[in-house]
Parts: structure tokens; sequence; C-alpha cells
């Protein structure tokens, strides 16, 4: 056991967290989780504080979750953590790459810039270029740029007449400006989540609807399987996490008639399907990285 003092900032009570939060008090001895709704920043004297720890003081921070809700006040939570770094605390993954991932749309342009094979997207604040597009694909997810596990996406068929269409486009852009459109694939009733732990691959496991939503994800009813991919899926994964410069991340693939696509690389990405679908414990393996890497600094 060393004696290194590793924050959790998560959600205190929920799984995720404080199965991370155990494996380190196991190895360390420290125990701490962190809530990011309290924590505190005093720009004169440049500390970070939370419940009367001041955060600058430990060796490290790994950001489990920032936030319950995906919104742009995560990415304000996020710049908190740039105090931490620069007082020399060691960030798990790093605030300038979690704040490229928070975003939908930069995390979507990153990809395709790396010319990482995507579902046609289309975005625009334009409702009537808007209503062409969805013309064009047939069927669409109308997704925010800030959300999680399908919350807030909106199916849109070009049978709808023109008028559905521009009343649910308006409906949407109250809340979400830039509206972001995303041809809907047949995804055969599954995909996967591709697990790396400081840029290695770790594990696969699949998401499997059990009923007739059009998504797979557990929050939906949802199930985890084991899946074994072939190298080339895990080259592709690995090509399109690789410059985000992620600690801990999940890439999320779909299996198509047209080949693999990736949906996303998340910055948040969970234990739990590693560990029901894969029978990996994500947990202590992204735990004893940390403490590997804190050992070599």
């Amino acid at each position: 056991m060393n004696n290194l003092r590793i924050g959790v900032i998560g959600i205190p009570g929920k799984w995720s967290t404080e199965v991370l939060a155990d494996k380190l008090e196991a190895k360390t001895g420290y125990r701490l989780v962190i809530d990011m709704a309290d924590i505190a920043l005093d720009l004169d004297t440049k500390n970070l504080y939370a419940n009367g720890i001041n955060l600058c003081e430990l060796d490290g921070l790994i950001v489990k979750k920032a936030s319950q809700v995906y919104s742009p006040s995560m990415l304000d939570r996020i710049e908190l953590l740039r105090i931490a770094e620069a007082s020399g605390v060691k960030v798990f993954s790093s605030a300038d790459s979690i704040l490229r991932l928070v975003d939908r749309l930069s995390c979507t342009i990153s990809l395709r810039n790396a010319d990482i094979p995507m579902p046609s997207t289309f975005v625009t604040e334009n409702i009537d270029q808007a209503i062409v597009a969805i013309k064009k694909y047939g069927s669409v997810v109308l997704k925010p740029l800030f959300s999680t596990k399908a919350r807030g996406m909106t199916i849109l068929e070009s049978s709808q007449s023109d008028e559905e269409l521009r009343q649910a486009l308006e409906s949407f852009k109250t809340n979400n400006p830039m509206m972001y459109l995303q041809q809907k694939l047949n995804l055969s009733g599954m995909d996967l989540g591709m697990v790396f732990i400081g840029g290695e691959y770790l594990c696969t496991y699949a998401r499997v609807s059990q009923n007739n939503t059009w998504n797979t994800t557990i929050h939906d009813g949802g199930r985890y399987e084991d899946y074994q991919p072939t190298d080339e899926l895990i080259e592709l994964a690995q090509h399109a996490q690789k410059s985000f410069n992620l600690d801990f991340t999940t890439v999320d693939i779909a299996l198509t008639d047209n080949g693999p696509i990736v949906f996303e690389v998340s910055a948040f990405g969970g234990f739990k399907g590693a560990l029901e679908g894969s029978k990996i414990d994500a947990a202590d393996a992204y735990s004893h990285y940390v403490l590997t890497t804190l050992g070599k600094k």
C-alpha cells in the first residue's frame, strides 16, 4: 500500500464512482469522493476547494463523472480542473481532453477530421436546410449536442409532411439552436462499447436491445453481453480514441450493412458494461493504471 492521495470526481452514491473510490482505498488507504457541485475556486490563491479539502494538494484526481446531466455548464466545471493541473495535480483524463468530448459536435468534427467512419450527419441552425437533409436521409435521429444515453433524441421521417417536420424542428430548436441530424441506420439491435485505458485496448462489450426501441441503451432496457471483436475493429476503435489522449474511454461502435461506424468517443465511459458484459474489472484496472502512472512521476 502506498500513501498517494487521489480524489474521485463523480456522483456520490453512484456505483461507478463508489467502486472506483473503493479500489483506490484498498490500494492506498485514502478515500475521497468529490461532487463538482461542491467545488469552489479561489483565484487569488489559485486553490480549488471541496468540503474543506484543498484539491491542489492532492497527488491526483480522477474524473469519473462531472455532472449527472450533460449541459454547457459541464464545460465550466471541467475548466475549474485546469487550476489543479497548473498546481501539479495529475488529472485523469486531462481537462483539455475532456473538454473536447462533452459537446457532441466537437467530438464529431474531431472524428471526421481523422477520417473515422461515422453515420451521415448534417448540422445546421436553418430549419429549411434541416428538412432537405431529412428528405435526403429518409430517417434521422435528431440529437442534442449535450446528452447521453439517448436522452432528448427524436426520430424524424421523410414520410412526415413538411409542416410536421417544421413543427418538430422548431420545438427541438427552442432548447437546441444548433440542430444535429444523423442518418438512422439499421443496427440489428446491437452496438459495441470498446474500452481503452491509457490508449491500450482492454475489452469489448455489446449493448443488446431487449424490446422494439430504436436504441440499445441500458437506460431503455438493453442488456450487456460479451463480444469478441476482430483485429480490424480494435484497430478502428484505437484510431478513433487516439487523438483525444484520454486515460479511460469507451468507443461506441455499430456494425452496419456498410461496415462498422463510430458514434462517439466517451470521456466518462462506465465500468458496468465491462464487468457485466466481459467479466472484466475495469475499475480495478483503471486504478492500477493511475497508481502506476503517478508512481512514475
